[in-house]
């Protein structure tokens, strides 16, 4: 229970909402490891047998079939990224050693990207502040920023082989320069002023290995562009279908907030009705909002629980907890109503802001 002291007007905690939701979920956190190891290599399977397939498809028609295909596949086993920020050490042996070979050095975002970063975004001082690394208020933003936000996304690929091909060996020479990579260019934030710190002890090490991994990749990946061994149209599917996937990922992040906060702490009330939770029966959740993300308001409140078992604490939740519960105000109903939500409050309530 958060004792912090909130400025006028914060909403207390729900203790009823609290107590529930420790209460109803004891026995669903561990991990199944026969879900997770299922999920990633059938996602990752898929996802590179389309990428192939778009490659070697005889019309374009085809290519963008598959490539979607590919974009949606990819997508999912790259939202592993996020459960790897969670999993207990121990939990799954071997599960983030795999996911960084198939997907994170491949696709040029190793979890040390994410790990170290994400977890501040949990912290209950943090969440909406300007400590977390992961939020901005752009509800309250200039409406051009909202655009701005997506279609910086479709940029990612290329700014990421630029870091690893170029910036990593490069910032090995000057200490200068890495203390820029490291605080400036190593985590997959949106916050500008967020600095991250220099690792320490046995992430440090695995930061080392997986960075070193990525940029013999990106540096690889580059050369044999260059030298006509892999083809340029082969190259340029490859990127197009990476930027699909930061594109679709950040339009998930998009809506996964209200992004209401200036700035103050808030309770963990405040911060679970500041966040989104698109529960069935719409079907289409589980396609841009996928491995539990759909259930990122619950995930707030309980985020020690695996994503297999989200849909479970959610049906307990809605069963216990009666219709005056504000567990219910952070259900939404899909996407796009989300999204119009967001560009309708940016509209209305733009702050000036440099």
């Amino acid at each position: 229970m958060n004792t912090m002291t909130f400025p006028d007007g914060a909403r207390a905690d729900d203790k009823a909402m609290l107590r529930a939701a420790a209460g109803l979920t004891r026995e669903l956190n561990a991990p199944s490891a026969a879900i997770y190891w299922s999920d990633l290599l059938g996602s990752a399977a898929l996802g590179y047998g389309a990428l192939a397939a778009a490659i070697l498809a005889p019309s374009l028609g085809w290519t963008l079939v598959a490539a979607l295909v590919a974009i949606l596949a990819l997508y999912r086993a790259g939202s592993f990224i996020h459960e790897l920020t969670h999993i207990k050490a121990g939990a799954l042996p071997g599960f983030r050693l795999a996911w960084n070979a198939l997907v994170g050095v491949p696709l040029l975002v190793p979890s040390f990207l994410y790990e170290g970063i994400h977890n501040l975004h949990h912290a209950k001082i943090r969440y909406g502040t300007v400590e977390d690394p992961e939020y901005l208020p752009l509800a309250l933003m200039r409406p051009w920023t909202l655009p701005l936000f997506v279609i910086a996304s479709v940029f990612a690929p290329v700014a990421l082989l630029f870091r690893f091909a170029v910036l990593t060996p490069l910032s090995l020479l000057s200490r200068k320069l890495r203390a820029l990579v490291v605080g400036r260019f190593s985590g997959l934030q949106i916050n500008p002023l967020f600095r991250r710190k220099p690792p320490e002890g046995d992430f440090a090490r695995q930061w080392a290995w997986m960075e070193g991994a990525a940029s013999l990749w990106a540096i690889s990946l580059l050369a044999l562009t260059a030298t006509g061994i892999i083809p340029l149209r082969a190259f340029g599917i490859f990127l197009a279908i990476a930027a699909g996937v930061m594109l679709l990922n950040q339009v998930r992040t998009l809506v996964a907030h209200l992004w209401e906060n200036e700035g103050e702490p808030m309770s963990v009330t405040e911060q679970y009705l500041d966040t989104i939770n698109v529960p069935p029966p719409g079907i289409w959740g589980e396609l841009w909002a996928p491995v539990g993300l759909r259930y990122h308001a619950l995930h707030h409140l309980l985020p020690g629980i695996p994503y297999h078992a989200l849909p479970t604490a959610h049906r307990r939740l809605v069963a216990e907890l009666d219709e005056t519960s504000v567990y219910h105000n952070s259900n939404r109903r899909g996407l796009l109503p989300l999204v119009g939500r967001l560009a309708a409050a940016s509209w209305r309530g733009a702050t000036p802001r440099s």
